[in-house]
């Protein structure tokens, strides 16, 4: 029975037939992927376009780091300064007093 169907010009015209299918399909959803893909970066580059013409306000993320006008703030917001240990001592002193010697 396999022999018969190895050699049978029929069966070998059927798994040509959906390997063929198979290759189509293949080259269909490639191409609809590719053409999603295109209109996607074309969408990005109008939208990326656009965006550089007309600019965007920019938003203040939180109330804190706006001025009373409601403009951001352009200055550090973090300053750090660096301290010996006898400094960083007597403020710990000061700050907690007789707790730290108990």
């Amino acid at each position: 029975m396999l022999a018969s169907a190895a050699t049978d010009p029929s069966h070998s015209l059927t798994l040509s037939y959906r390997k063929m299918i198979l290759h189509l399909l293949y080259v269909v959803l490639f191409t609809i992927l590719a053409a999603l893909a295109l209109g996607n970066l074309l969408r990005s580059l109008i939208r990326l376009s656009i965006e550089s013409q007309y600019p965007r306000q920019r938003a203040v993320p939180h109330p804190e780091l706006a001025d009373p006008d409601g403009n951001p703030l352009d200055e550090p917001l973090l300053v750090m300064r660096s301290v010996n240990l006898e400094e960083a001592r007597q403020q710990l002193d000061k700050l907690y007093g007789d707790d730290l010697e108990s």
